[in-house]
């Protein structure tokens, strides 16, 4: 009994975590990353060559980083999103289950 207890309370949370608003991608990271390679090019043009242009080169690093993770979440929420909509055979079927309904 108490086995059956816990498996709905899990089955009733995956179904609440499953049904809430998914979490936008955050693109602050990939923000910073993009200021520090300004930041590295702006010193390079007040004469900071070598510490400019290690700033730089980080800076791109970072970029690639966060811009693959930014990616990466932004697919996470494409799929997400494609599983929660009907399919095509559901929405026929919502269409003549309506229509004869009546």
């Amino acid at each position: 009994m108490a086995f059956m207890r816990q498996t709905t309370r899990m089955a009733l949370l995956g179904a609440l975590i499953a049904s809430s608003p998914a979490m936008a991608a955050d693109q602050s990271g990939v923000n910073a990353a993009t200021r520090e390679v300004e930041t590295g090019a702006n010193r390079i043009g007040q004469g900071e060559i070598a510490e400019g242009a290690e700033q730089t080169a980080k800076g791109i690093g970072n970029t690639v980083v966060e811009g693959a993770k930014f990616t990466g979440e932004k697919f996470k929420e494409a799929g997400r999103a494609a599983n929660r909509s009907p399919s095509f055979f559901d929405g026929v079927k919502s269409f003549f289950t309506t229509l004869f309904s009546n």
